[in-house]
């Protein structure tokens, strides 16, 4: 009798433990996001005061003013966006289209070429710096767009996600198509990709936060301040003996508060398809 009271106490407290220890994981994910706020709103020389002030003395709305007057960051902004889309889009169809190929048209070779695929995740992005860099320079794509978003058009992971949602659609449905006539293209277009709505989703959302805060491959091919994007564009708010850490905390706060509107919005569909991506293989 006692063992079974002990294992209901148990299963009762195992749920409240759970949550405790998520609502501080939480609390510990959203701090630094506060202290980038509070920072934004306080003067220079309360950000290095000792001891530490949380709160500011006086709210300083202008800082964020100050990094429009610093820095032309509408076209960081514009940059930021039109490399984002191009990359996002282009990203989901040609991910989309490998990852079908892989999962369910049959030809010889394809376990061979998707381990040469998967393989790119296991090598260093820094790897590929210099011999892209190369060839951006042979094409003088050097200080462009096109520079930043051809690079990115293509994603091993996102192939890879994609592969597990096609994998798991039942394949019925295929065979019903062509039946009816439908070539393997409309298979994948009218058919399958519909079907991997919450793939793409996931796959997007996940594209547009690696290409949002992007920082390595724009600072190598881009020095030209009219093409930089955010991430490079902010960096260069930091001096090199002393830095403006208000005006630096506004502009980052300008900058991510899209990805956190897009997340908020899309939470539930990101969590589904990141969740039937692991379960189905």
């Amino acid at each position: 009798m006692t063992t079974v009271t002990h294992a209901k106490q148990k299963r009762r407290f195992q749920p409240m433990i759970i949550h405790i220890v998520l609502m501080v994981g939480s609390f510990l994910m959203v701090v630094p996001v506060l202290w980038s706020l509070l920072t934004s709103l306080k003067a220079p020389d309360e950000v290095t005061r000792i001891p530490i002030t949380i709160l500011p003395g006086q709210p300083h709305w202008d800082n964020f003013q100050k990094v429009a007057d610093l820095l032309p960051f509408m076209t960081f902004y514009w940059n930021t966006v039109v490399t984002t889309l191009v990359k996002v889009l282009f990203g989901l169809l040609f991910s989309s289209l490998a990852a079908y190929a892989f999962a369910r048209i049959h030809f010889p070779g394809r376990t061979l070429l998707f381990l040469l695929v998967l393989s790119v995740m296991m090598v260093p992005g820094q790897v590929f710096l210099i011999p892209q860099y190369l060839l951006m320079k042979d094409l003088g794509w050097l200080n462009s767009l096109k520079a930043i978003t051809v690079t990115g058009m293509f994603s091993a992971y996102s192939t890879f996600l994609l592969r597990q949602f096609f994998l798991g659609l039942p394949s019925e449905l295929e065979e019903s198509a062509r039946i009816d006539g439908c070539n393997p293209f409309r298979i994948y277009w009218n058919i399958m990709l519909p079907l991997a709505k919450p793939g793409l989703i996931s796959v997007a959302i996940i594209s547009t936060l690696w290409s949002w805060n992007d920082f390595l491959w724009p600072l190598v091919v881009n020095d030209s301040m009219d093409k930089m994007t955010l991430a490079v564009g902010l960096a260069s708010l930091q001096g090199q003996f002393t830095t403006n850490y208000p005006v630096l905390m506004a502009g980052m706060l300008l900058a991510v508060w899209p990805m956190i509107l897009i997340f908020f919005l899309l939470q539930k569909q990101f969590i589904e398809g990141i969740t039937l991506g692991g379960l189905k293989g």
